[in-house]
């Protein structure tokens, strides 16, 4: 949300000029956010259409190739490579993933580089933005293969049941990505280096040994190499937990703002969100892939799929799979929106200027481009936080009960 450009009358000649002036200020500021706000809903509802042209893209990419006989042409050309069948299988999804990419990139590129700069988010140059597309896809591959190639031996030894082994190691991939990512793979896209602000490294100390929350270290990281948006968080589990602060985040807020930050991500270590988080991902993971496995055994022959290892039909999974998890997602969202209220309590309660986190929220949707009040419709099928209206209404509320309030 825009925030309100505060004018200071330096020397009223009167005090009907003074008041005046103040009425001026009012109605500026109350342009100001509105102009500001109208901006961010234009925003946020272009970032909201071209995820769903490229989720509808997805599908369609899929149908397309299975019900027009493409996949099968693919798995043929695959074949004619080799006579290996996990060597057919990788060919096979490696083709329709860089065709993929290449169909999906008009709509990646005007929503993650163009629309970022025509809304002054983005610091990145071309050449940088395509710099980090290529280097995440080069992460990725040797993330994925393993994946890829165990799900196939699955599905090539156990048939129909190839989900519950695919489902344990999804987790068990899941956990350990977890563990390995804050020193592996966060350092390949940003720098990052001990904070170097005493007091406020004290501080954020405190608030984790307070909270149990014991951590390898606090780091700062170069976020405004890419964006003007702000953030902050806790990552890793295990011996590998640390947090960290973006530097756009150090640059505009204040010590206690930052302060609430983190202790809105204590909240959801205190609260358990991040191992409910978990366990809920894990049960979602297992029901979605059990539903798809029977949805795709019952559907391959209807497209002419003799067997469910046959790599030409393997889109039609893809599809089923995308099928199941947009229709669970507002599930996770709901929980999620409440896990936010309840660490939002939590920076509350334990922020030692409890009103610096509703300025921190204000701060984040303004940085951010947040549209501060979406259409509840649209905020409950695909916001995994409540709008930050209803957040500060909650902690408005919260300081209410606590006695905090600040006039």
């Amino acid at each position: 949300m825009a925030v309100g450009v505060r004018v200071w009358s330096l020397a009223p000649i009167s005090s009907g000029l003074a008041e005046q002036n103040g009425r001026a200020t009012s109605k500026n500021q109350s342009r100001h956010k509105d102009g500001g706000q109208a901006r961010a809903k234009t925003y946020s509802r272009r970032k909201l259409t071209l995820g769903l042209l490229n989720t509808a893209l997805f599908f369609a990419f899929a149908l397309v190739v299975v019900v027009t006989g493409f996949s099968r042409s693919v798995s043929s050309f695959a074949s004619s490579l080799t006579s290996n069948d996990y060597a057919v299988f990788l060919v096979f999804a490696a083709t329709l993933g860089v065709l993929e990419i290449l169909i999906s990139f008009p709509l990646k590129f005007y929503s993650s580089f163009y629309l970022e700069h025509r809304y002054g988010l983005s610091n990145q140059t071309l050449l940088r933005w395509l710099g980090e597309q290529a280097k995440a896809v080069l992460v990725g591959i040797p993330l994925i293969l393993p994946v890829l190639l165990f799900f196939y031996y699955c599905l090539r030894t156990y048939g129909s049941a190839w989900w519950l082994p695919v489902g344990i190691m999804l987790f068990l991939a899941t956990t350990v990505l977890a563990r390995i990512a804050p020193k592996i793979i966060f350092p390949l896209f940003y720098k990052f280096k001990p904070l170097d602000k005493a007091e406020l490294k004290e501080r954020v100390a405190r608030m984790c040994n307070e909270a149990g929350f014991r951590i390898e270290g606090v780091f700062s990281f170069n976020m405004s190499k890419n964006t003007k948006k702000a953030n902050a968080g806790l990552t890793g589990i295990g011996k590998s937990k640390r947090v960290i602060l973006g530097d756009t985040l150090l640059e505009k807020f204040t010590d206690e703002e930052i302060e609430a930050v983190l202790a809105h991500e204590l909240g959801h270590y205190r609260g358990g969100h991040i191992w409910k988080g978990i366990l809920l991902g894990t049960v979602s993971t297992f029901l979605g892939l059990f539903i798809t496995s029977r949805l795709y055994a019952a559907s391959a022959s209807l497209f002419g799929f003799q067997r469910l290892d046959d790599p030409a039909a393997l889109p039609l999974l893809g599809l089923w799979l995308g099928i199941f998890g947009l229709v669970f997602s507002p599930v996770n969202n709901g929980v999620s929106r409440r896990y936010e209220f309840e660490a939002d309590r939590y920076a509350v309660e334990q922020s030692t200027n409890p009103r610096a986190f509703i300025d921190a929220l204000k701060k984040l949707a303004e940085m951010n481009l947040a549209d501060t009040a979406p259409n509840p419709v649209v905020e409950f099928l695909f916001y995994s936080h409540p709008s930050i209206e209803k957040r500060i209404q909650s902690a408005e509320r919260n300081l209410v009960k606590d006695g905090s309030v600040a006039h």
